[in-house]
């Protein structure tokens, strides 16, 4: 069915009707308020009563509250692309996102309600993504990209670890490396395939000139070496042969994206954004390896992921297919290049604030209202479309 057939037939509430309206949305807010939570908590100023410690609390609800939900918009939106079929809409999509609410109350009074209730009700959420997601492939004949799913389905199993670890050893740390490398992972792979792709376009109307390689046996080498230095990292991130490993698989990330003509993108920063957030791959790959050897703080390469190669690429992933799939241009005006120099920024004073401990303080505010202020930006900037029909 085309997006116009389903767009014809349903007839609900616009931010029904497409699974990127609500959850990109709600997805922008939870960033924008977690973050503006977990500052005060970090410096004593506020605390929660909650079974998570801060910390924990602070990773688990950017990785499987904010996370989750942008990368549910995006499968809930690429499937009909994939399959044909109608998109999951209505009272489906509404019931969605309702379980997604249910898991963000329920990590905030886990305290009242106990650690096992909070963690089966947060992590019902990606058991029915991975189910609704699964249903729609397989309706569609289409099992070749059944294997987003398999990255979809580490990221439930991290949340499930991040519960049990940090009720039984008091603090979540391999589920919060675990939870990193998945989401990790499923940037490189979903990067891999359609910033060269999105490059491509954007070139071709260019005219002559370098255009990015495809999806090649290198990109397939180059995940499964990233992959395997994650999972090394997840279990020993203070080993030197994880952290050379991990050098390796920074200069591989590096090399594939220098593949994809990133230099030939600076006319549009719709385009442009893509490349600089996966940047940051190779970056977290390279200062997480050198942390063992050097004494670089691990939180430098933590972050440089986090914040930078996650962070960044969802709000360009965000962006684009809010403009494209409401009819707009695709083009980043001046608002959306706001909103990438801000979180830019908030990535860059993140890593800093690791690397410059002296200059925490300052860093640390100046990345947390960056981020703030790009996701509210979002929400404010893109909002009202998410929230309206579809243009013509």
């Amino acid at each position: 069915m085309s997006d116009t057939d389903s767009r014809r037939i349903y007839a609900g509430p616009a931010v029904l009707s497409y699974g990127f309206r609500p959850f990109f949305l709600a997805g922008a807010l939870w960033a924008m308020v977690s973050v503006m939570l977990w500052l005060p908590q970090y410096f004593g100023e506020l605390t929660l009563n909650m079974a998570f410690q801060p910390l924990d609390w602070h990773a688990h609800e950017a990785l499987f509250g904010y996370v989750a939900a942008i990368v549910t918009g995006f499968l809930l939106t690429a499937a009909p692309n994939w399959t044909g079929r109608a998109p999951l809409q209505g009272r489906p999509l509404l019931f969605l996102l309702a379980v997604w609410l249910a898991g963000r109350a329920a990590i905030a009074f886990s305290a009242h309600i106990g650690w096992v209730a909070a963690a089966m009700i947060d992590c019902a959420f990606l058991v029915l993504v991975c189910a609704a997601v699964g249903r729609e492939i397989l309706a569609g004949k289409n099992g070749r990209n059944l294997k987003v799913l398999i990255f979809v389905g580490l990221l439930l199993a991290a949340n499930v670890v991040f519960h049990v670890e940090a009720h039984f050893a008091g603090s979540a740390t391999y589920g919060r490396r675990f939870g990193v490398a998945a989401t990790l992972a499923l940037v490189m792979l979903i990067g891999g395939r359609i910033i060269p792709s999105f490059t491509h376009t954007f070139l071709k109307q260019r005219g002559q000139g370098r255009l990015p390689t495809t999806f090649k046996r290198f990109d397939g080498f180059c995940m499964a070496g990233s992959v395997a230095a994650l999972m090394g990292w997840v279990l020993a991130p203070d080993s030197k042969i994880v952290g050379l490993l991990l050098i390796a698989a920074g200069l591989l990330n590096l090399f594939r994206l220098a593949r994809w003509a990133g230099e030939r993108t600076s006319g549009e920063a719709l385009v442009l954004i893509l490349h600089l957030a996966y940047l940051f791959v190779p970056l977290g790959f390279v200062l997480s390896g050198l942390a063992p050897w050097t004494g670089i703080p691990l939180s430098a390469g933590l972050h440089a992921w986090a914040v930078g190669a996650i962070g960044v690429m969802t709000m360009a992933v965000m962006t684009r297919s809010s403009l494209g799939h409401t009819g707009q241009a695709l083009h980043a005006g001046k608002g959306a290049q706001a909103i990438y120099a801000a979180v830019l920024l908030a990535a860059a004073a993140r890593i800093a604030a690791a690397l410059a401990p002296q200059w925490s303080f300052a860093l640390l505010h100046l990345a947390a209202f960056a981020w703030a202020f790009a996701f509210l930006g979002f929400a404010m900037a893109f909002g009202g479309a998410l929230l309206r029909p579809r243009k013509s």
